[in-house]
C-alpha cells in the first residue's frame, strides 16, 4: 500500500483502511471508487487548464505563477495530514497549480515557440502507455519495484534541494544546469523515475478503493495522481528547452 509519491507516502491510507475493516456494514456510495476517483481526475485537469488560461494570456504572468506554486504547495501539506478536508483541498489545488502551471508554461513557450503543445503531447502519452502497461499487468508493482522507485525518487528530490540551496549562497553550477549531454540525461533519468511513479500511484488508487476507504479519500487519490502529472509535464518542458537549445 506504499507508494513512492510523498503525497501518498502517509498514513492516510494505512489508517482508513483499519478503520474501514472494522465496519460492519459499508454503504458503496460512500467508499472510494475507481472510477469516482478518475472522474474527479478529469474535473482537476479542467479546473488546472481553465486557471492555467488566466496567467497564459498575462503579459507578465511569473507574480501569478510563483503565488499559484506556493499555495498550491501549501494545499498539498494541508491534505497530507487532513485528507479528510480534500473534498474541498484537491480542486483548490488544481485552480492555484494551474495559475504556476499557465505562467510557466508561457514563459517557455514565449523562448521555444511550440514546446507547451510537445510537452503536453509527451505527457499525455506516457500517462497513457503506463496506464496500459498497468491495466494489462505488463508492469507490476512489488515491494521491490517501489523500494527501487522510493530511492530513486528521494535521491532526486535531494539533489535538487541542495543544488538549489547551493546555486542561492554559492557561485555552484548544477550539472544538470544548461544543455550538455549530462544535463539532458539527467532530464531524461528524472522523467523515468516521474513516470515510474505514475504505476505507484494507480496501485495505491486501485487498492484504496478495494480497501473501500471512505468517500473523500477520492479526492485524495486524484490529488496525488495530478502531482506527480505536474511533474511529469514540468521535466518534459526542461529536457524539451535543452534539446531546443542544442
Amino acid at each position: 500500500m506504499n507508494s513512492n509519491n510523498p503525497f501518498f507516502k502517509t498514513n492516510a491510507f494505512k489508517e482508513n483502511n483499519e478503520v474501514t475493516h472494522d465496519a460492519v456494514i459499508i454503504d458503496y456510495n460512500q467508499t472510494m471508487t475507481v472510477s469516482g476517483t478518475v472522474n474527479k481526475s478529469f474535473l482537476m485537469i479542467i479546473l488546472l487548464i481553465a486557471s492555467a488560461a488566466i496567467t497564459w494570456s498575462m503579459p507578465n504572468p511569473i507574480g501569478f505563477a510563483i503565488a499559484g506554486a506556493i499555495i498550491g504547495f501549501i494545499l498539498v501539506l494541508v491534505s497530507t495530514f487532513k485528507p479528510q478536508l480534500s473534498t474541498y483541498l484537491a480542486p483548490a489545488y488544481a485552480v492555484f497549480e494551474g495559475l504556476f502551471i499557465g505562467g510557466i508554461s508561457a514563459i517557455f513557450e514565449y523562448q521555444y515557440p511550440g514546446i507547451v503543445i510537445q510537452a503536453v503531447s509527451c505527457t499525455f502519452v506516457t500517462f497513457m502507455v503506463c496506464l496500459a502497461l498497468y491495466k494489462y499487468e505488463i508492469v507490476k508493482v512489488t515491494d521491490k519495484f517501489r523500494s527501487v522507485v522510493l530511492a530513486s525518487t528521494m535521491a532526486i528530490a535531494t539533489y535538487y534541494l541542495f543544488s538549489w540551496l547551493l546555486s542561492l549562497f554559492t557561485s555552484f553550477q548544477p550539472v544538470h544546469y544548461g544543455n550538455s549531454m549530462i544535463s539532458i540525461g539527467i532530464s531524461a533519468f528524472v522523467i523515468v523515475i516521474a513516470a515510474l511513479n505514475l504505476f505507484l500511484d494507480f496501485d495505491q488508487i486501485e487498492k484504496g478503493a478495494q480497501s473501500k476507504l471512505p468517500k473523500y479519500m477520492e479526492w485524495y487519490g486524484a490529488m496525488g495522481l495530478m502531482i506527480t502529472l505536474v511533474w511529469l509535464y514540468i521535466e518534459f518542458l526542461r529536457l524539451l528547452s535543452k534539446l531546443n537549445r542544442k
